[in-house]
């Protein structure tokens, strides 16, 4: 769950959603299924509106190789890897916390689940989820890994499936 601030993004798409300007390959077929499912759910509530739901359902109608739990594919070292939009992103308890207008303000993740949906660019991310600021249907906001101060954040490249 987050708390805090957010920005609920209501409507049929994001302009350049999938769009990577610092990919120099192209996506995976599986990122894009991931991408094109929670650009679909935007502004919906998906299962139960948990945080997890989201990636689960977007895992399991790409055919995804997952553990069912929180094993969503194979873990990136987002220091010195590539993260790509259709990436699932777990946090562990983390605090993020910028300067907006001379005032400071500050998020907190327990345990929370997100898909990367656009890489502005490296460590800029817009990150689709549910389940934060009392709010159980898919929204968007933007993660910045500079904005991090504590915690752990974990990256995983979803597999496809058999």
């Amino acid at each position: 769950m987050r708390f805090g601030t957010f920005i609920l993004l209501l409507g049929l798409a994001i302009p350049g959603l999938a769009q990577d300007s610092t990919a120099t390959h192209p996506l995976p077929g599986i990122n894009q299924h991931i991408v094109d499912f929670a650009a679909a759910h935007l502004g919906k509530k998906v299962d139960c509106g948990e945080c997890w739901d989201l990636a689960a359902g977007a895992l399991n109608e790409a055919g995804a190789k997952w553990d069912g739990a929180y094993g969503f594919g194979s873990v990136l070292d987002w220091r010195k890897q590539e993260i790509l939009p259709g990436d699932i992103v777990q946090f562990e308890g983390v605090t993020t916390e910028r300067r907006i207008d001379g005032r400071i303000e500050q998020d907190i993740y327990g345990k929370h689940t997100a898909i990367v949906v656009v890489v502005q660019e490296r460590g800029v991310y817009t990150i689709a989820h549910q389940n934060f600021g009392n709010v159980r249907k898919v929204a968007t906001t933007v993660l910045r890994l500079a904005d991090v101060r504590g915690g752990k954040l974990i990256f995983y490249r979803p597999v496809p499936g058999p």
